[in-house]
């Protein structure tokens, strides 16, 4: 999709209805290619509508990123340097695309955010869904100069981060569910990916990728395959703009990875405690062959989740399972 895509959409937004005649006049296109970006840009989410003889329009605002808004918003909520950003209008994942920065030599700090993702990815090779303007994708990459071993409880501690990002915000209540979720009430707000790269007994390097959910749409229970909520949905009033959103949870977890360098995930495991909504659940674990029922009983000092069955307490590794709690309550 090219920028012009981008363009229509800033053309929808700028007043009332406007008919597919006068948008092919303005940008010197056939009314067929109109209805044609149209309906691409419907599939990724947007929310046009098209009311009758009037033309399209938005039915909801549409708040596009922009990198400078992002850098300004970061500037104003923290005294540290920001990383290098850019923003992309579309791209198949903003952690491949610093995956393969990463591959290329350049592994300094730097933050790759996206409208639309075509390969969006979640954690064990699920797919992550955010309809256009309804959500944050973006990733960063950060180096280490210790071993990926040392890695272990990232993303836990990235979790931390995001929470401290939106208790900024002013959502308080978000919890973490182990290894990478943060939930509100059993519902899905975030998730994290964490890739790693390097020499396994270092330096190395880490992409994480973050999906926070902003507004979403009805149809997104086509897509998620379990119960979500969004920032709209938490919200009393208005949303802070969603390039203030993006600045904060940047500048929350670029702290975490500077925290993390230098003390490991201890430094973050008493703030993980306080959000463990597994912690004290009956939870089932599957590793791809078994399933096994047992108690969550918080995590250890590098992040593994312990587990409490009949025959005693054991530790489940992130790379291994998924984790269902089995309560009646979804977690």
């Amino acid at each position: 999709m090219s920028i012009a895509a981008r363009e229509l959409l800033m053309a929808l937004a700028a007043g009332p209805a406007i008919s597919g005649n006068d948008l092919a006049r303005q940008f010197g296109v056939t009314r067929a290619a109109i209805w044609k970006q149209v309906e691409n840009l419907r599939a990724f989410g947007a929310p046009i509508v098209a009311q009758g003889r009037q033309g399209y329009r938005l039915s909801a605002p549409l708040d596009l990123l922009d990198a400078d808004a992002i850098r300004l918003s970061a500037n104003m909520h923290s005294a540290r340097k920001i990383c290098p950003l850019e923003v992309h209008w579309q791209i198949d994942s903003t952690n491949s695309a610093l995956l393969r920065r990463a591959q290329a030599g350049d592994t300094q700090t730097a933050a790759c955010f996206a409208e639309m993702q075509s390969a969006g990815r979640g954690r064990r090779g699920r797919g992550w869904h955010t309809p256009l303007g309804g959500g944050l994708a973006f990733s960063i990459l950060h180096r280490f100069n210790s071993s990926m071993a040392s890695l272990a409880g990232l993303s836990l501690a990235v979790g931390v981060g995001v929470v401290r990002a939106l208790a900024d915000l002013g959502f308080a209540g978000p919890g973490l569910k182990w290894p990478n979720d943060i939930q509100i009430d059993g519902s899905k707000l975030a998730g994290i990916l964490i890739e790693l790269g390097g020499d396994a007994l270092g330096p190395c390097h880490a992409v994480i990728g973050i999906g926070l959910n902003v507004r979403l749409d009805a149809h997104s229970d086509d897509h998620i395959n379990q119960p979500w909520t969004d920032l709209t949905s938490l919200s009393d009033g208005p949303l802070p703009p969603r390039n203030q959103i993006a600045a904060n949870v940047l500048c929350r977890v670029l702290d975490v990875l500077d925290e993390f360098a230098s003390h490991g995930f201890p430094s973050f495991a008493s703030e993980y405690s306080r959000y463990d909504v597994l912690h004290g659940r009956p939870i089932s674990i599957f590793d791809g062959r078994e399933r096994r029922a047992a108690v969550a009983a918080g995590v250890d000092q590098v992040g593994n989740l312990r587990a409490c069955a009949a025959d005693g307490e054991f530790l489940v590794d992130s790379g291994e399972v998924s984790v269902r709690a089995t309560d009646g309550a979804s977690a």
